[in-house]
């Protein structure tokens, strides 16, 4: 069997109706994994199990709606994914807010305080809900979405920079407590991708030819340019692998 095999491996992903948790998930379902398709829309979230479940030939791709920032949408994520899947081998907290582009003297503390509830607050506590039956198997993997915002600072983009930031340290933790219980915790911190979340950034033309100066490559990501390191860290090729965060930019960060 491959080192990146997902057979019989039970994955849930958060914000994974488009972009790249879409793809993450299509491509762990090509790997042979089960997988929850998530997002705030149960329409959505439908249409990309379809979509996956046609391109595989049978059902291996299940929606469950989801509002990251409602504590007991949450808790029912995690239950119904146990009911259908039977357990949860591996946690990718992809689904992430940014609710304001620009000085952070401009930014109202409601928006500030969403972001901060959505993309750290949000991931501890489904980290925390699904902890226990990794522990009690002695095995699981958790993969945060975070980016190249956790390790370089910004004056567009700072309040949604601390979150990501917080989501490094959210692994590195889980890593260093858990690790005994043959749980690994690692975050993807990938430069700009074409989804429609980051829509904002590759559609201005101002904003992509400063990121394309500084980009090696001379291009943005892909969504299946993410989802590869997402399945090694899922598979047995990511054993080892604890606490770390890969980096996926083209090279933006080494210039």
């Amino acid at each position: 069997m491959s080192l990146f095999s997902l057979k019989n491996k039970s994955i849930l992903i958060t914000g994974s109706s488009k972009g790249i948790g879409k793809s993450i998930a299509h491509q762990s379902a090509l790997m042979g994994a089960q997988v929850i398709i998530s997002s705030r829309k149960i329409d959505a979230c439908k249409e990309t199990a379809k979509e996956i479940n046609d391109d595989i030939g049978k059902e291996v791709a299940f929606p469950i709606a989801c509002n990251i920032a409602d504590d007991d949408q949450l808790k029912n994520l995690v239950t119904e994914t146990l009911n259908t899947l039977g357990g949860i081998d591996t946690l990718i907290c992809n689904a992430a807010t940014n609710t304001f582009m620009g000085s952070m003297l401009d930014m109202d503390i409601e928006q500030f305080d969403k972001v901060m509830h959505n993309n750290i607050r949000s991931n501890q506590l489904l980290c925390n809900l699904c902890l226990p039956y990794m522990i009690e198997k002695e095995d699981g993997s958790i993969i945060i979405i975070t980016s190249i915002a956790a390790i370089k600072g910004s004056s567009l983009l700072g309040a949604y920079n601390i979150s990501k930031a917080a989501d490094v340290m959210i692994v590195k933790n889980i890593a260093a407590e858990f690790g005994n219980k043959n749980i690994r915790a690692n975050s993807i911190a990938p430069g700009l991708v074409r989804t429609d979340f980051a829509k904002g950034l590759w559609e201005n033309p101002d904003i992509l030819k400063a990121v394309l100066q500084t980009n090696p490559m001379k291009r943005i990501g892909e969504p299946d340019e993410i989802a590869g390191a997402a399945i090694m860290l899922a598979s047995s090729a990511g054993s080892y692998i604890n606490g770390q965060t890969i980096v996926i930019d083209g090279g933006t960060t080494i210039v």
